[in-house]
């Protein structure tokens, strides 16, 4: 028996599904969608790697069942820039070399641009508040830090990479 279908919109685009009840939207993105930016890291929604926008609010796409977010607006990392115009985030994190390996990438971005879009001008305690539950094992926190402060003032400069 094939599983009931439902819609998502994700990334702008409206997509129909077939997918298990059980499946999550973390399953979903990356297996039936193609969509490697959020990464399975602990399965619990505990480690941040799994970070999308749910409707402009992060949310862990590892524990959330697809079926429950159909019709709303899903954002994935792919979906917060371009190749050609990068979110002022994406750019802050290449300007400060914040990455190491990249799999806490997703998260701390998606969950970064997040505190931007309802925060502007957040403070370094406030970053550090709001990216504490994504962990990161590669030990550049200070160029995490940076990287979004450097977002931020691109973004109250008004440029957009």
């Amino acid at each position: 028996m094939r599983p009931p279908g439902f819609g998502l919109k994700v990334n702008g685009r409206s997509v129909e599904l077939a997918a298990s009840h059980e499946a999550t939207l973390l399953h979903v993105l990356r297996n039936d969608l193609g969509l490697n930016g959020p990464k399975f890291g602990c399965g619990l929604g505990q480690c941040g790697a799994c970070t999308v926008w749910v409707d402009g609010v992060a949310a862990r796409a590892c524990v959330i069942p697809a079926h429950g977010v159909a019709g709303r607006e899903i954002t994935t990392l792919e979906g917060l820039g371009s190749r050609d115009l990068w979110h002022p985030v994406q750019r802050g994190f290449e300007d400060t070399q914040a990455a190491q390996c990249g799999y806490c990438l997703n998260g701390m971005v998606m969950q970064a641009a997040a505190l931007l879009a309802r925060e502007p001008n957040p403070s370094e305690a406030r970053i550090r508040s709001e990216l504490s539950g994504n962990l990161c094992r590669c030990g550049t926190h200070v160029e995490i830090i940076a990287a979004v402060q450097r977002a931020a003032m691109r973004m109250a400069k008004g440029a957009d990479t």
